[in-house]
């Protein structure tokens, strides 16, 4: 397939007509935002960590912002090549095996905490070496490098809620920019609904079994519209039972 066949959606202005003046479209767009902040909480404490390497606040935001416009470039590369690629129910079938293991190894995680912590321990840091780069720039690939791991999750999970391109990069490209905006408030958010968390790979698990239902021979496709309903449902219900326990159990987190 030519570069022009896998790019040439981008470019379509009726394509873009359609997406921007569709109500479903946009609700699958709110979707995707939605995904990508909570999915990118972790990215966003990682990318903060290594900013503050630096010594000033203004090479702080100056390495942020070429990592946002990095972040942005990778994305639209990595959702061309995803579109092309998602045709094929063997990636479909690899793309979903790939997000149940995420779903669930974060759970069991969560159940086996001292096997974790156990791994983590085992990772030694390796020696201080000397650089060509400076601080500045290695900080600057070092946010790219995180960007590239966790956006191919994310263009993975987005293609598999929406198979429209442009849709998948609108979304992407606010939820990334709504994730680096509003990271410390996600945070704190998190800090007082900490089931949020577990609810964002509960989606991933819902998303692989979207993608996996799809696949022959079932050939079951829920609709966006539906996906969109029921990931906002779960949100519901996830910030309702936090306050359900609260008022029954009083304001002590697990």
């Amino acid at each position: 397939m030519s570069f022009f066949n896998l790019y040439a959606p981008f470019f379509d202005l009726h394509n873009w007509e359609h997406v921007l003046t569709s109500g479903k479209d946009w609700m699958i767009i709110l979707t995707l935002i939605l995904m990508e902040c909570l999915l990118s909480v972790d990215n966003a404490v990682v990318l903060a960590a290594q900013t503050q390497v630096l010594p000033s606040k203004k090479e702080q935001e100056k390495s942020l912002l070429y990592g946002l416009w990095g972040a942005y470039i990778f994305r639209f590369i990595v959702i061309g090549v995803g579109t092309y690629l998602i045709n094929f129910w063997e990636i479909k079938l690899a793309g979903s095996i790939y997000l149940f293991y995420l779903s669930f190894k974060f759970f069991y995680d969560q159940r086996h905490p001292e096997k974790a912590a156990h791994h983590e321990h085992k990772k030694k840091p390796k020696k201080e070496k000397k650089h060509i780069l400076s601080l500045f720039w290695r900080t600057v690939v070092s946010i790219e490098a995180m960007d590239i791991v966790f956006s191919i999750d994310s263009v993975l999970a987005a293609l598999a809620v929406s198979d429209n391109p442009v849709v998948v990069l609108i979304g992407g490209m606010i939820g990334i920019l709504c994730m680096r905006g509003i990271a410390e408030i996600i945070i704190k958010l998190m800090d007082i609904i900490p089931e949020l968390q577990p609810m964002a790979y509960f989606l991933i698990g819902v998303i692989a079994l979207k993608l996996f239902l799809a696949l022959p021979p079932m050939h079951y496709e829920m609709s966006n519209v539906l996906f969109a309903i029921i990931v906002f449902g779960i949100l519901g219900v996830t910030i309702i039972f936090h306050f359900v326990k609260i008022k029954r159990h009083g304001h002590k987190h697990m």
